[in-house]
């Protein structure tokens, strides 16, 4: 059996802003992902200027695609926003594996089907073993279902989602998000990003949609045909995929012993924008300074909403 002193169980931002920490200050760790990096992933990949802070990056050192925005398009109810302040976005097949390669960790493909308690930690699947193990693999995560589904420490909104990205010589670069429009409990979007691709979707709280009677696929519908209306997208195949996610609750059974979870295992979307990435980097960041033993693990830093100006956070 393979042993490290720390195994993160996925590849994505917590897991690799995880794995990062640890290894700038020597510890062994182990990242095991059921997925072969570089792998697409499905995702607006809206970042703000803290990702590049938490990670300690500049725009200039990222070698891919960084889209800049120097303010987002907000229609609510309809009624046109701008809200000013440099946003970013990125796609996260690119983004993704640079993070993972940053990081410096060893990776090995392998999907975690069973994790035991052993004397000296813990045993994934026979094969591997740990003193210290991080739950970094989003919603359906293996470490979160052997040993946290039962305390439920997701209290928040379940968030459902269906978006593309593809291709396309868009013409018009502003990023717009329609929140509440034909009576959506969330937001659409329309992120034009570097290299001619775009990512549109929509995203809503799925309990108010089912006493709503809609469902998501009409949301989709709707914006698809906003967009051709507006000249904004051709006529296409659309063939969006779908996901889910939770929201930002009243979490406070994330950790376990020597157990972690991070990011979306946890459920840390933003309130207003259920941007995911942000939160799921300081999280991985929060439980290796915890195992560093710098302070206690808690996810009280992390921001609550993306567009509240930061002094008001």
């Amino acid at each position: 059996m393979r042993h490290h002193r720390i195994i993160i169980v996925g590849g994505g931002p917590a897991g690799s802003a995880c794995a990062w920490k640890l290894v700038q200050a020597g510890v062994d760790c182990l990242v095991l992902d059921k997925k072969t990096f570089p792998r697409p992933k499905i995702c607006a990949g809206w970042i703000t200027p803290e990702v590049l802070r938490d990670l300690q990056f500049e725009p200039n050192d990222y070698p891919h695609r960084l889209t800049s925005f120097p303010f987002l398009k907000i229609f609510l109810k309809g009624f046109p926003i701008i809200r000013p302040g440099r946003q970013y976005a990125i796609r996260r097949v690119e983004f993704d594996h640079w993070l993972l390669q940053r990081s410096g960790a060893p990776v090995i493909l392998h999907q975690v089907k069973k994790i035991t308690l052993i004397d000296q930690g813990y045993s994934i699947d026979g094969k591997y073993s740990a003193e210290f193990l991080i739950g970094a693999g989003g919603t359906h995560c293996p470490v979160y279902h052997t040993f946290f589904s039962n305390n439920k420490p997701r209290t928040g909104a379940q968030i459902v989602a269906l978006e593309e990205e593809f291709a396309i010589d868009w013409q018009d670069g502003d990023c717009r998000l329609w929140f509440f429009d034909n009576g959506l409990p969330g937001y659409a979007w329309y992120v034009p990003k570097k290299g001619g691709y775009l990512n549109i979707g929509v995203g809503g709280n799925a309990a108010a949609l089912k006493d709503r009677g809609s469902s998501i696929q009409d949301h989709w519908e709707y914006l698809v045909k906003k967009l051709q209306d507006k000249g904004l997208v051709s006529v296409k195949d659309f063939q969006p995929e779908g996901y889910i996610y939770y929201l930002r609750g009243s979490q406070d059974q994330f950790k376990r012993g020597n157990i972690f979870l991070v990011g979306d295992s946890i459920g840390l979307a933003t309130l207003d924008m259920g941007e995911g990435i942000g939160p799921a980097i300081q999280s991985g960041l929060n439980a290796a300074e915890a195992i560093l033993g710098e302070k206690e693990y808690s996810i009280s830093n992390i921001h609550k909403y993306s567009l509240v100006p930061s002094f008001l956070k």
